[in-house]
């Protein structure tokens, strides 16, 4: 072996070690970010949040579950780390949970307005097949539920969305949300006819629950119109 030829196999071989300590060291530093990453999703740290963002740390990494760091934030009412993530342009508004809920979809459900309002200016998809984000917010009886379900409405959320057994938001605000929200549906032009797979309608949803008068509201939306009456004025407006 001439001299040439070893002189580079000495400088190859000094090269193997140190190449293995900075590929261990970036195996190392990646899991400590990964490991940072969820607790502080968990301790709504949101000063972790950004300085791995500013890393360059991907918004969209799913735990060992599949679930991302936004629908974490909002499940866990970590709010500081939501809008923290919201503020990366990489993150996903529309990211889908194991059970195919969205972000926009849990903001509802925890009649979460501020989190709305921001996923929204985001362009969350407010319609998708099957359960929708208005499902979810027409569930909760909180005022801050029925200003979601109009927001919702206000761009230009479908207000007899189909679930997958057929159920419309108005069956659900029937047995589940509140009658300021069963008013706003029927006002908005929900349907009261409508059945789904159990041939159930929206008042058969509030009999099942035992609220009468959320029962009589939807009844009396079924009640014959005066002829030439307008939308306003069954209103009341």
């Amino acid at each position: 072996m001439n001299a040439r030829l070893q002189t580079i196999l000495r400088r190859l071989s000094a090269l193997v070690v140190p190449l293995a300590l900075f590929f261990s060291m970036q195996t190392g530093a990646q899991a400590g970010s990964y490991d940072d990453f969820f607790t502080a999703i968990i301790r709504d740290n949101a000063t972790t949040i950004s300085d791995l963002l500013r890393r360059g740390f991907d918004p969209n990494t799913p735990n060992a579950h599949g679930d991302k760091g936004l629908l974490l934030a909002l499940q866990l009412e970590s709010d500081r780390v939501f809008f923290a993530l919201l503020q990366s342009p990489q993150v996903d508004v529309n990211a889908h949970n194991a059970r195919g809920e969205t972000p926009l979809m849990l903001a509802a459900i925890k009649g979460n307005l501020p989190a709305v309002q921001a996923l929204l200016a985001r362009g969350a998809d407010v319609n998708q097949p099957g359960w929708a984000p208005l499902h979810y917010a027409v569930s909760g009886g909180t005022p801050q539920h029925a200003q979601i379900v109009a927001l919702l409405l206000e761009h230009s959320a479908y207000i007899d969305a189909a679930s997958p057994n057929g159920s419309t938001p108005l069956m659900l605000a029937a047995r589940y949300g509140s009658d300021a929200i069963v008013q706003l549906l029927l006002q908005e032009g929900a349907d009261p006819t409508l059945k789904n797979q159990q041939s159930l309608t929206a008042r058969d949803f509030a009999l099942g629950a035992e609220r009468e008068h959320t029962a009589a509201l939807i009844a009396a939306a079924l009640r014959p119109r005066p002829p030439g009456q307008t939308a306003a004025e069954r209103r009341g407006w």
